[in-house]
């Protein structure tokens, strides 16, 4: 008679888990010999689908924001810091850091000097956006932060081209090669004509001027409103708004927000003028602004 045979030290159920061990494991061998890197896949535990997951961001980590822009540069932003006595003149050059949770994911500083008829801040704000779905990547959630914050701010986005035409521009080309132009559609309804009316496009141009409207209510166009800039990051606005800090003063407050990848910068530069003081120059604060962002836009390229 035949004997059984018998794996020392498994019976039962015991013996079984090791068989199923043993096909897993023999399962997982397969899937290596295919050569597809499991930290790139996603598998779908319902549908057994596996797709590649979404890119990671650029940046990792954050640098720090109060060392980021120079003595030379602070100076200028800074005017009123020139009479201040050295070791206040020390201590506002060398900026307040931002009380954050985690710097490799939010970092911030900022300057402030006071003159009797003048006032000036500059605070930075830098922010790295991790996607935590696996599907969108990092890049693409910043971006859905960067329009959440420009449409915030009134600053319209720019129109996109309309999709390139297909065959014969104009009309069809039949089977004889004649060339046929489709008639023009002629709404029926009320609700049809709506929706073949053209949208109007909104640009820079006729965005809000923080000056204010002219006499005859529209918005005048002088080249420094609001807009989108161009060669800042991969997508640029500013935003320029003039208004009253109080019964006697004038505040200008200029935004200049940028994104590179998935980080995300905001210069905001400050000026409250007080008294007879005339009212902030817009020109002057958004050169300045712009400078600082230039220089921090160039600090993340390195």
């Amino acid at each position: 008679m035949q004997r059984k045979w018998y794996a020392p030290g498994r019976t039962g159920s015991t013996a079984r888990t090791a068989v199923v061990l043993a096909l897993g494991l023999g399962a997982g061998l397969a899937g290596c010999s295919s050569g597809a890197p499991a930290d790139d896949v996603k598998v779908d535990a319902k549908a057994g689908i596996a797709s590649a997951a979404a890119p990671p961001g650029r940046y990792r980590t954050l640098f720090e924001p109060c060392g980021s822009v120079p003595q030379t540069v602070l100076k200028e932003m800074l005017p009123g810091a020139a009479a201040l006595p050295d070791p206040e003149r020390d201590r506002t050059y060398r900026g307040t850091a931002a009380v954050t949770y985690d710097t490799d994911r939010r970092v911030g500083c900022s300057w402030r000097a006071d003159t009797p008829e003048t006032s000036h801040r500059l605070s930075l704000d830098i922010e790295r956006v991790v996607s935590y779905d696996t599907a969108v990547s990092d890049d693409d959630r910043a971006q859905e932060v960067y329009v959440r914050k420009q449409l915030a701010a009134g600053v319209p986005l720019p129109p996109t081209a309309p999709p390139e035409p297909t065959g014969t521009p104009g009309g069809t080309t039949g089977p004889s090669g004649t060339t046929t132009t489709p008639p023009a559609h002629k709404p029926t309804t009320a609700a049809d004509a709506a929706t073949t009316a053209p949208t109007p496009t909104a640009t820079a141009s006729t965005a809000p001027v923080s000056g204010g409207p002219t006499p005859s209510g529209a918005p005048a166009s002088t080249g420094l409103e609001s807009r989108v800039l161009e060669g800042l990051g991969e997508v640029a606005y500013l935003d320029d708004v003039l208004g009253n800090a109080g019964a006697n003063s004038r505040q200008r407050s200029v935004s200049v927000v940028f994104r590179t990848s998935n980080v995300i910068v905001t210069v905001s530069y400050r000026e409250e003028t007080t008294g007879l003081s005339e009212a902030p120059d817009s020109t002057e604060l958004q050169e300045r602004a712009r400078k600082v962002a230039r220089l921090l836009a160039d600090r993340l390229e390195e």
